[in-house]
């Protein structure tokens, strides 16, 4: 941890906003690309983030000196994204775009794609979802995405196998003969 982080970090502790912020503004761009990925929807994904940020604030007396924010941060986004998607609403909001997929609005191959890529990722179950994200998506290093999972490293590299591996036949393409 940088001698700056840390003089961030005692001022954020002793209520500084301003400071808090200044410890977040490095992690919110992969926070809200974890929640995109997790959520589908950009108004969910920027909700959860806030959220995060919130229960951060209200938390930070817990977060270890001399740790790194990200893997901190990234754990109380991904808990959010969880929470968003048990919610009550959660299903019935995403039925409009799963009945806009299925009246063929989408037309073009490489969007078609993308439509079942995105089916496949919102079957996958949450935790290997938030695996592959990690992994793949914001391209963090095992040891950081072990971090954010509370496991260790061979651990986590399981964890991203069994996630491809629940992925796949969901990915299956059909072979014209």
């Amino acid at each position: 941890m940088s001698d700056d982080h840390a003089e961030h970090l005692q001022q954020a502790r002793a209520g500084d906003g301003r400071a808090f912020g200044d410890l977040l503004a490095p992690v919110l761009d992969p926070a809200f690309r974890l929640a995109m990925t997790m959520l589908n929807d950009r108004t969910a994904a920027e909700d959860a983030v806030q959220e995060a940020a919130l229960k951060a604030w209200r938390k930070l007396d817990r977060f270890r000196s001399g740790a790194e924010l990200r893997p901190w941060f990234l754990a109380i986004v991904a808990n959010e994204c969880r929470t968003a998607r048990r919610g009550r609403w959660w299903g019935v909001l995403r039925f409009a775009d799963l009945d806009r997929l299925q009246r063929g609005a989408v037309t073009d191959r490489g969007w078609a794609e993308r439509a079942d890529l995105d089916a496949a990722l919102d079957r996958l179950a949450q935790h290997h979802l938030l695996a592959l994200s990690l992994y793949y998506h914001l391209d963090l290093p095992i040891e950081e995405v072990a971090r954010v999972l509370g496991c260790s490293p061979g651990g986590a590299r399981q964890r991203v196998h069994r996630a491809l591996a629940a992925l796949r036949p969901a990915m299956a393409m059909e072979v014209d003969v």
